[in-house]
């Protein structure tokens, strides 16, 4: 198991107990309005022989403190295993892209992520371009400065014009901020002239930032600085 899939694992398990730790006890109610239709005639089922019922099926329950030394153990786990350079965490759910080093954060940035709609790809098949920001383990491959943007396919079609034969016709200047940093298949942490969209998931991939933040990220990272996306 390489050390990414360790650090995700240890995530996982570190955050599933504390789940369990904070969890409010267990009650079951007698009261005949939680009962489902027509049990009328069922009597109620004892707290104790539902517990002994899933004793029997799962084995005996972990005391309370087996579990919070578990959880310190997967917790000092996880920080032996965090990436001991910089690296960068983006939040597709809250649009924050995070500069990160071990516990510390160096930058709280709003971003704009996919934004999930679907193009039909035109020549009447069932492919089709899906926008999302993909999730998972990536790393900045390439560090460019003032990029210009390459328009694909999609970029035309979704304005409704023909698809240009020439590629000099499909290279738009300003449109990508001053840096922009890419991790894989043509996805970027690039600025954008639409600051008011910060904060919403209305990208066709890429992570949108503000021109200041995508500054300080550029500054400090490098190439194979690791992208957490999720």
């Amino acid at each position: 198991m390489n050390s990414a899939v360790a650090y995700r694992f240890v995530v996982c398990s570190s955050l599933l107990l504390g789940g369990l730790l904070s969890a409010k006890p267990l009650t079951l109610s007698q009261n005949s309005d939680s009962l489902p239709p027509n049990s009328d005639s069922l009597p109620p089922t004892p707290l104790s022989s539902v517990l002994s019922s899933a004793d029997s099926q799962s084995g005996p329950l972990p005391s309370l403190s087996a579990l919070q030394a578990r959880y310190k153990a997967l917790s000092k786990q996880l920080s032996r295993l965090k990436p001991q350079e910089p690296y960068i965490l983006v939040d597709t759910a809250r649009n924050h892209l995070y500069l990160k080093q071990r516990d510390d954060v160096l930058l709280d940035a709003l971003a704009s992520t996919g934004s999930g709609t679907i193009l039909p790809k035109p020549g009447g098949t069932t492919d089709q371009w899906v926008f999302d920001t993909p999730r998972g383990e990536f790393f900045v491959r390439s560090k460019l400065l003032n990029p210009a943007w390459v328009k694909p396919d999609w970029a035309f079609i979704e304005e409704g014009l023909e698809v240009p034969r020439d590629q000099a016709d499909r290279v738009e200047q300003g449109v990508l901020g001053a840096y922009a940093l890419g991790f894989g298949n043509g996805y970027f942490i690039h600025g954008t002239l639409y600051t008011r969209l910060l904060g919403k998931n209305v990208t066709h991939g890429c992570i949108r930032l503000h021109d200041d933040d995508l500054k300080r990220v550029y500054r400090v990272a490098r190439i194979g600085t690791p992208i957490i996306i999720f």
